[in-house]
């Protein structure tokens, strides 16, 4: 570690000699402390599930079906011997269509199908009464990455634009569809995809996740389009017609007439036609799969695709995640490290209990919403006590039985289509995971007022039980305490103790809050950063927890007999230490509502009066931040 740097840079000072010598591996856009996590992962349960593979009449449930289906993926010999053969019935299926009065006989039928549209239907948690399952209509994605690329002198857009288009004209021809029919169809669906995007939200106006909650009486909704049933196809699909529905960007369903109508059906078959050969292309051939992530690779910068071995890994449990979490999660994870987590959470609780009981700015009133949320607020540590129902649904038809890779996982994606749209109106279950134990993060869910930390976070540098204390909470105790920070962020805080979309605070309360908030805001925007600048507006509520998230998890380390601040905060640092090639560095500047981990390592820590103690930062320094600049929320 550079000591004479500590003052000035404290990123660079912890994480600069590990810089130089990094190096990204060839199918990353980026390499460092969450990814070099995941990748010892997935190395060792490849590894287990080869082992495993060698016994299969020993093995059953959901895991005898995710190994079936990982094998059924990595047989690239069988899928470069099918090519497009098995696409072409699902080509064929939106090319038959002739007009809008098709499209609906088979409307209920398409979208359990997975097939794309210019709308989608999902069911989750009424956001204003969360105990019960509502249903959401959504937009659809664009074809580049943000509305904010589809500018007229956006550079970006002027790059990608071309590589996405030879992308997709090429796996057409793949698909047996000659060189200028491929031309002609990516040129009509791009005019389709245009006139989507004047009328989605950005990445930055969708950061403020409660303005997604629009409910709208759904025959008035239905309305949205003259030329599709959707009062027959909600019957069809839920077997009923709900009284309402949450509509996610009404702006978009205002425009739908404009957007979905007979004089741009053709272009709109089409634009399901690239959204289907663009999708399925990493399910075919192996020509098929490396000229598909052509476009993905020049977004982010990766040299060559994922490995075949890896990828189909990742195609397997990304199905069956929950199945290959448990068998992570009780091979790897001890009850020593979820007792002693456990109990570090419960440290954090009570030091924000304890900064919520005290806060000057807060009214009474607000205060004791606030502490109830936190009272309120649960906890799941480790994995979930059972593999989730929908994965025992999964039953896999290997290749000498008729099955292929594609016809699998499109009855996989029915089963899932289904099995969610029958919640619509029933109770929500609290319990469910929506992250796989073995994957290398954790969440707050506003919904459920609730904070996951999985199994597979909960290792060195951010937790070992070989980690000092002050370590520990520099690291996990950190991403714990952002975590519970989330509910009182300016997303989350507008939540209350029972996750429902529900004003708590005052209005002086809430003015004062928005103001902290703007400061936050404005103490990362504009930062220099990659060649662009950092977008605080964008990342407002990430800084929010990671402030007082830091600031959180360093009293509770204070609370500690032996603690030693220059751990906490070097262990803060290393765990955001990232090498990232340029091109992921712009996307993620542009999407990312996270800013970016040099500058969560060294801006953040510049809030906090004991850094300036700890390393004896002055005046003149590098990480120097005068006192009234410091961001303090909670």
């Amino acid at each position: 570690m550079n000591q004479a740097l500590l003052k000035d840079n404290l990123y660079q000072a912890v994480n600069g000699e590990w810089l130089k010598t990094a190096k990204i591996p060839a199918d990353h856009a980026s390499t460092g402390g969450f990814m070099d996590l995941n990748d010892n992962i997935d190395k060792q349960l490849m590894a287990d599930f080869d082992d495993l593979s060698a016994h299969m009449d020993q093995v059953n449930g959901p895991l005898a079906e995710f190994l079936k289906l990982y094998h059924l993926a990595a047989d690239f010999k069988k899928r470069d011997q099918d090519g497009a053969t098995p696409l072409k019935p699902v080509l064929e299926r939106i090319e038959h269509l002739s007009n809008f009065d098709e499209l609906n006989n088979e409307l209920a039928d398409w979208i359990e199908s997975g097939l794309p549209l210019p709308f989608n239907f999902d069911v989750d948690a009424d956001m204003k009464n969360t105990s019960v399952n509502a249903l959401f209509a959504g937009v659809p994605s664009l074809f580049l990455p943000d509305k904010t690329y589809y500018a007229a002198d956006n550079q970006s857009a002027a790059q990608l634009m071309p590589i996405f288009t030879q992308m997709v004209q090429q796996l057409l021809v793949l698909a047996d569809y000659s060189g200028a029919e491929a031309e002609a169809i990516v040129a009509s669906a791009k005019k389709f995809d245009a006139l989507i995007a004047p009328n989605v939200k950005s990445a930055e106006e969708s950061a403020d996740y409660s303005k997604m909650y629009n409910p709208r009486n759904f025959a008035e909704f239905a309305k949205s389009t003259n030329y599709l049933d959707l009062t027959a196809l909600s019957q069809a699909l839920f077997n009923q017609v709900p009284e309402q529905v949450i509509v996610t960007e009404p702006k978009y369903y205002d425009a739908l007439n404009d957007i979905m109508n007979p004089a741009n059906f053709d272009d709109m078959k089409n634009w399901m036609l690239v959204k289907t050969i663009n999708g399925y292309s990493s399910l075919l051939s192996e020509e098929f799969r490396q000229t598909g992530s052509t476009y993905g690779r020049a977004l982010s910068g990766r040299k060559s695709t994922t490995p075949q071995k890896k990828s189909a890994f990742y195609l397997a449990s990304g199905v069956f995640g929950q199945t290959t979490g448990d068998f992570y999660a009780h091979k790897y994870f001890g009850e020593q490290a979820k007792a002693d987590v456990e109990q570090m959470v419960r440290n954090m609780i009570a030091v924000y209990k304890q900064r919520l009981t005290n806060n000057q700015w807060l009214g009474e009133a607000t205060r004791k919403k606030a502490v109830l949320k936190l009272d309120k607020l649960e906890l799941q540590v480790g994995f979930p006590d059972h593999i989730d129902e929908l994965e025992y649904k999964f039953k896999i038809v290997p290749s000498n039985q008729g099955g292929s890779l594609l016809t699998n996982l499109d009855e996989i994606s029915r089963i899932s289509i289904q099995h969610s749209f029958a919640k619509l109106g029933k109770p929500v279950d609290r319990t469910h995971w929506e992250m796989s134990a073995s994957t290398v993060n954790a969440y707050y869910h506003p919904f459920k007022n609730i904070i996951v930390f999985p199994a597979a976070i909960l290792q060195a540098p951010f937790y070992s039980l070989k980690q000092s204390r002050s370590q520990n909470y520099g690291g996990i105790g950190a991403v714990i305490a952002h975590e519970i920070s989330h509910a009182f962020d300016n997303n989350g805080s507008l939540f209350d103790e029972n996750g429902n979309l529900n004003n708590w605070w005052t209005d002086e309360d809430n003015a004062h809050f928005k103001q902290l908030a703007q400061q936050m805001i404005e103490e990362f925007d504009g930062i220099p950063f990659a060649g662009s600048k950092v977008n605080g507006k964008l990342t407002v509520s990430e800084n929010i927890a990671d402030a007082g998230g830091l600031s959180c998890a360093e009293e509770a380390a204070k609370n500690e007999s032996n603690y030693d601040l220059y751990e906490f905060f070097t262990n803060w640092a290393q765990v955001w230490r990232t090498k990232s090639t340029e091109e992921y560095k712009q996307l993620l500047l542009n999407i990312d509502v996270h800013a970016p981990a040099e500058l969560r390592a060294n801006v953040q820590v510049k809030n906090l009066d004991d850094f300036y103690d700890t390393f004896n930062v002055q005046v003149g320094d590098g990480m120097y931040l005068a006192p009234d600049k410091r961001v303090k929320i909670w």
